[in-house]
């Protein structure tokens, strides 16, 4: 509600003013009444006046010159003056203080409602207008981190439209002209695996980080947009593109704790071709696994690297390989190891290998917490344990201790499914009949189960033989035609029962099913 303050210093009036006009109705609330305006100016000290009423002959402090302290006090003040008299002098000075109104006495509460009404109608549309504004900055770098990104993943045709003109100026992307690079900076030690031991606050630690190099790069004037929890990408331009680049990394140095690897695309010459640049940032990126951290990897670098060449079908393998782990099929693991390490078979710097070898267990790391198992404890070692990879002299050793690791692995896996999948499927197929009038998914499942949605509809489909939404429409349908006996419930209570609500398609099921429709099934069973 707005605030208001009444000064009359005829108390009869002030009380009039206080009883009879409805300040609630009217959205707004009287903080005090007062007979002078030095305690006017008492009340103002202590409360953020909206509206201020006043009388404008009052002793020792006029309502003029308290209006004008008012709106020393708070500009935007709306103010109304009351008074006996009718001189154009009075009239005339209390416009130039921009009264909202000037109500003669005797006071015509309709009059004063009137204007107090107006008063609020129109505090409010500068409230809505005020909030859409904060609202507009709020989301003003939100949308701009996505028009970055969809620009740079090439989702945005650039062209000369206006409305393209116009939404990029909106950002200040108009002015990017060539020469153009794309860059990705990763903070790198928060994007491995932790150990039981890890550091609890590493995800407040990353944070922290994170927002000291939104500031090194905004303190740079360049575009920017965020791509993950430890990733950024900008936009460099102009001659001094490496200069300005080293200075960011400099100043990184000094402020974050944390190391950073920045993968540099080629050089554009248009903000159109800035796709391509940011495409070249993300593979030079992804070079981090042979060159190491903590550097500017350049794409011609990678592009010349012949092991990375070599490596391309790296995450293929590694997903054939996954999989074998998870069907628990020994040869084809065995087979799979074995093409891993022949595409990368020009590997010949042991750092690399040792980089290789890290990537590996990092990916793995990720498959498994998918199935919501963790690789460190289905091993029962710590993440220091992995520096034996660095002690192996040939890459035939690395080879067989990852076909040991991974086997273990498999086992550990298979045994844990045999012991537990078949409770769990049991439990799940009880959750589907509790709730099967429901609108229910396979997400509403697993997060019911806590499991990742593609772990828990691979496990179903292994167990079941079908999928879950063949399962939950055969539940449904056996239910349907069990009900549909009963010629009391009506074919939509039947549907809403089963979890249809749109009849035709429920219908269009049932005859997928059974080759009739719920009516003929119905006119058949009598």
């Amino acid at each position: 509600m707005y605030k208001v303050l009444l000064a009359d210093d005829e108390l009869l009036d002030l009380e009039g003013m206080k009883r009879f006009i409805p300040w609630t109705e009217l959205g707004l609330e009287v903080v005090d009444a007062v007979n002078n305006g030095f305690m006017a100016c008492e009340v103002m000290d202590r409360h953020s006046i909206d509206i201020l009423v006043t009388d404008v002959n009052m002793p020792n402090m006029s309502g003029l010159e308290l209006a004008k302290i008012a709106i020393e006090k708070k500009p935007n003040v709306r103010i109304i003056f009351v008074s006996g008299y009718q001189d154009f002098h009075y009239v005339k000075e209390a416009l130039s203080l921009k009264a909202c109104s000037y109500v003669l006495k005797p006071m015509d509460d309709n009059e004063l409602i009137a204007s107090l009404r107006g008063i609020s109608e129109e505090l409010k549309l500068e409230e809505r207008q005020r909030e859409a504004e904060e609202n507009y900055q709020r989301m003003k770098p939100m949308a701009k981190n996505d028009l970055l990104v969809r620009l740079l993943e090439g989702e945005i045709i650039w062209n000369q439209s206006d409305s393209m003109m116009k939404l990029t100026a909106s950002y200040g992307l108009n002015h990017l002209e060539g020469p153009l690079r794309a860059a990705v900076l990763e903070i790198d030690d928060l994007n491995w695996p932790k150990s039981r031991d890890s550091d609890p606050d590493a995800g407040t630690k990353l944070e922290s980080c994170l927002n000291q190099l939104f500031e090194v790069v905004f303190s740079q004037d360049l575009h920017y947009c965020k791509l993950a929890r430890n990733r950024i990408a900008i936009v460099l331009h102009g001659p001094e593109m490496r200069q300005a680049l080293e200075e960011i990394r400099g100043a990184v140095d000094a402020s974050i704790s944390m190391s950073l690897t920045v993968g540099l695309g080629g050089e554009v010459q248009h903000i159109s071709m800035l796709p391509l640049s940011y495409k070249h940032a993300l593979e030079a990126l992804d070079g981090k696994m042979f060159f190491g951290r903590g550097q500017v990897i350049n794409f011609e670098d990678v592009r010349k690297a012949p092991e990375l060449n070599d490596a391309k079908t790296l995450d293929i393998r590694l997903d054939a390989l996954f999989k074998a782990m998870s069907d628990y099929e020994l040869v084809h693991i065995h087979d799979e190891i074995d093409n891993l390490f022949k595409s990368v078979s020009t590997l010949r710097s042991k750092f690399t290998v040792y980089n290789l070898a890290m990537y590996i267990v990092f990916k793995l790391e990720h498959y498994l917490q998918e199935l919501d198992e963790d690789l460190f404890d289905m091993l029962g070692m710590e993440l220091h344990s992995l520096d034996v990879v660095l002690k192996f002299e040939r890459i035939g050793d690395i080879r067989s201790w990852l076909v040991r690791r991974v086997f273990e692995i498999s086992e550990l896996i298979r045994r844990k499914r045999t012991s537990k999948n078949s409770r769990l499927i049991r439990e799940i197929i009880r959750t589907m009949e509790e709730r099967m009038n429901e609108n229910i998914t396979l997400k509403d499942i697993a997060e019911q189960f806590s499991f990742s949605p593609n772990y828990l509809g691979h496990l179903f489909k292994e167990e079941m033989g079908k999928n879950f939404s063949e399962m939950l429409i055969g539940m449904r349908m056996e239910q349907a035609r069990e009900l549909l006996k009963n010629p009391t419930l009506k074919i939509y209570e039947v549907a809403d029962q089963v979890g249809y609500r749109y009849i035709p398609y429920f219908s269009r099921q049932f005859k997928e099913t059974y080759g009739i429709t719920p009516m003929e099934f119905r006119k058949g069973d009598q």
